[in-house]
């Protein structure tokens, strides 16, 4: 554990001795990406809430119970990249999300259920092309890019599975 803990601090410092020798647009655009995935990991812990309270359809609950679950996790995850690069996390969701979820807020029942999956599918689909972006660099927030990947691409596939793929073909 020692040795661990003492590798990540070697590892720390090279990397800032790197971040400081290197370009400070990158890190600039590493803390506007970790930004936005922290707060789209707030947003869809709320977003699965209120699935769990709203939803009419149980697999509308259970996707509810699972993006509350890994966006949490992942958030954690964030959290501590944001520590490493010496920034720090949002404190909220922006304007648009909780636009979107005031709006979905307003809904019940199966009119709810389709809006949210709809919205579940284009918001993963955003999600995974930043991600697979960011993942082709390098450094802490490029390979937190990498381990958050799969678990986007579970949670679009189960989103599609809700009925929220109408707009699939649509390239939206």
């Amino acid at each position: 554990m020692a040795v661990l803990a003492l590798a990540s601090v070697l590892t720390l410092s090279g990397l800032q001795a790197q971040n400081s020798k290197g370009s400070k647009a990158d890190g600039k655009a590493d803390e506007t990406f970790l930004k936005q995935a922290m707060q789209g990991d707030m947003a869809e812990v709320k977003m699965g809430q209120l699935a769990q309270q709203k939803g009419a359809d149980d697999k509308v609950k259970q996707f509810g119970q699972t993006l509350e679950s890994d966006h949490t996790q992942n958030l954690e995850k964030a959290k501590s990249v944001a520590q490493e690069i010496g920034m720090s996390p949002p404190e909220a969701v922006n304007t648009e999300q909780k636009a979107t979820y005031d709006r979905l807020n307003k809904l019940s029942g199966q009119q709810f259920d389709k809006q949210f999956a709809q919205h579940m599918v284009q918001d993963h689909k955003k999600d995974i092309s930043k991600f697979e972006q960011e993942s082709k660099k390098s450094g802490s927030v490029a390979n937190f890019a990498q381990g958050t990947l799969p678990v986007l691409k579970k949670h679009l596939e189960m989103a599609e599975s809700l009925g929220g793929h109408q707009t699939k073909g649509s390239g939206r």
